[in-house]
């Protein structure tokens, strides 16, 4: 008994850490998208596309497990939090990574922008973004329910940034006819990036339902 005890508490750590590992590669791949953006690098941007897959196949492996665990082990409290939470977080994961894949695509067809001013804006946010996904997969690593708050927290500072960008680039379409199409781009890149810290946000609380037991009401934005 204790030694099947033991194989199971084993099971439910790699669970984890698959979902560790995906979130971290997901982070890793919005990051590559905006240098790939800010460089005008399309082969970079290729591989961030490519790199889709494997998160798609991160998150089946994951869905198996979890469902593995159940049908087997009949978790209750804590260890069924911990499963549910995987499910959870590595759908929002998938999410990021799907964004992150848009980014990259978008790459193919925007050239950068002259104006550093509104390129800044979308550099910023995407420092946001990268920031508040390294945070929420580290308070799910470290069972840390304070930085997990934290990122529920910088939501509004993305917000601010977002809504800064979005009327910065709109401005310049009115005032840039000729790059109308490349600034449009843009703006769908400022809302992948939102989305991404949204999330970020969905995982933090999930970590904090995961560890406290707590389900925290989620605002739906406009």
């Amino acid at each position: 008994m204790e030694r099947t005890r033991k194989e199971y508490r084993h099971e439910l750590e790699i669970v984890q850490e698959k979902v560790a590992v995906m979130g971290d590669r997901a982070c890793a791949e919005v990051q590559m998208a905006m240098e790939a953006l800010l460089a005008g690098d399309v082969d970079l941007a290729r591989e961030v596309m490519q790199a889709d897959d494997d998160i798609d196949a991160m998150i089946v492996d994951i869905e198996d497990s979890c469902i593995l665990l159940i049908a087997k082990q009949q978790p209750i409290a804590h260890d069924l939090r911990v499963i549910a939470t995987g499910f959870k977080i590595s759908t929002d994961i998938e999410r990021i990574g799907d964004h992150a894949y848009d980014i990259a695509k978008t790459v193919q067809q925007v050239e950068v922008p002259l104006d550093s001013e509104r390129m800044k804006c979308v550099q910023v946010l995407g420092d946001c973004a990268v920031d508040m996904v390294a945070k929420a997969m580290r308070a799910y690593r470290q069972h840390d329910v304070q930085l997990a708050d934290d990122v529920r927290r910088l939501d509004k500072k993305m917000d601010a940034v977002f809504e800064r960008t979005f009327y910065a680039l709109s401005e310049f379409v009115t005032t840039e006819a000729a790059r109308q199409k490349r600034i449009t781009q843009l703006l769908f890149i400022a809302r992948f990036l939102e989305r991404i810290g949204d999330h970020a946000v969905n995982i933090a609380e999930w970590v904090i339902y995961r560890e406290t037991a707590v389900r925290i009401q989620q605002k739906k934005k406009a």
